[in-house]
């Protein structure tokens, strides 16, 4: 019971983390190889006004957001959106989006580097043990668990049951048909990547909760978002959360069980195991 907890708390973590990158690539059709580094501004902003001014990152989390979503929403319309006006097929957008993000990566990391320094950062807040179920577990990622928990519920929800919701879907599925039925692709393209972007940096803040990140560490965020997307199947949030609390329990299971420095080669052995039989994701579909 102890490892099941402690494998639902890390793969909601985990969920958080992957949300945002699923609506970027699953729906704004972009794959964000800057993904993780937005995940390290979320966190630092998180520690910085802790340390400097005692702000929870509870509340933090309500300053990063929409900061965050002005910013993605500006790198959509200015780097990503005349990508996608030249692209002539979505096999063209994915290798452009590819390398455009991939090169703001290393940009993202070079200024945060210069701002932040090389060194790691971290700070203790809710750091203190609960009880639960006759085991003691640390009240911060309990605390990030639920907000995970919330944030994924609110965004399914949106997706699923509110009228731009729908219309985001109807992109997903086919942005063709939907400018035949009036939907304005590009501006809710650009809402979904700059959502996608308050979400990841929204991740970040609650994680540096408990989790040490430098300038650098993005990039591990960006692989794991990126499994667990495809894991799950790309544009279903869903899929998304199953996989993420999938591989957060398998995670915990071998660093209990097994021996922690195999905690990723056994993600990537769950993540070649789906590919071979269910190549289109848990929840994705054939032809998608």
């Amino acid at each position: 019971m102890d490892i099941l907890i402690t494998g639902l708390f890390l793969g909601g973590t985990y969920a958080l983390i992957a949300m945002g990158l699923n609506l970027q690539y699953g729906i704004a059709r972009i794959m964000n190889l800057a993904n993780g580094e937005m995940i390290v501004v979320g966190g630092f902003s998180a520690f910085w006004l802790y340390s400097s001014a005692q702000v929870s990152p509870l509340l933090t989390v309500f300053l990063v957001a929409p900061v965050a979503f002005l910013l993605n929403w500006l790198i959509y319309w200015i780097m990503l959106r005349p990508l996608v006006k030249r692209a002539k097929s979505r096999g063209q957008l994915e290798v452009d989006a590819i390398l455009a993000t991939f090169g703001l990566a290393f940009v993202s990391v070079g200024i945060m580097l210069a701002v932040f320094g090389g060194d790691y950062f971290s700070y203790s807040y809710l750091a203190r043990p609960i009880r639960l179920l006759g085991d003691t577990y640390a009240l911060n990622r309990a605390t990030a668990f639920l907000a995970a928990v919330l944030i994924c519920a609110a965004i399914y929800l949106w997706l699923n049951y509110s009228r731009p919701g729908m219309s985001i879907r109807a992109i997903a599925v086919s942005p063709e048909s939907a400018r035949l039925v009036g939907i304005d692709v590009p501006k809710l393209a650009a809402l979904t990547f700059a959502l996608g972007g308050a979400v990841t940096a929204t991740g970040g803040a609650l994680i540096s909760m408990f989790f040490t990140l430098d300038a650098s560490t993005g990039v591990i965020f960006t692989l794991k978002a990126l499994v667990i997307v495809i894991m799950g199947g790309v544009g279903d949030v869903r899929g998304t959360i199953v996989a993420a609390l999938l591989l957060g329990v398998l995670e915990t299971f071998v660093a209990a069980v097994i021996d922690p420095g195999l905690t990723l080669a056994a993600a990537y052995l769950l993540f070649i195991v789906i590919l071979l039989f269910r190549p289109q994701g848990l929840f994705g579909r054939r032809g998608t």
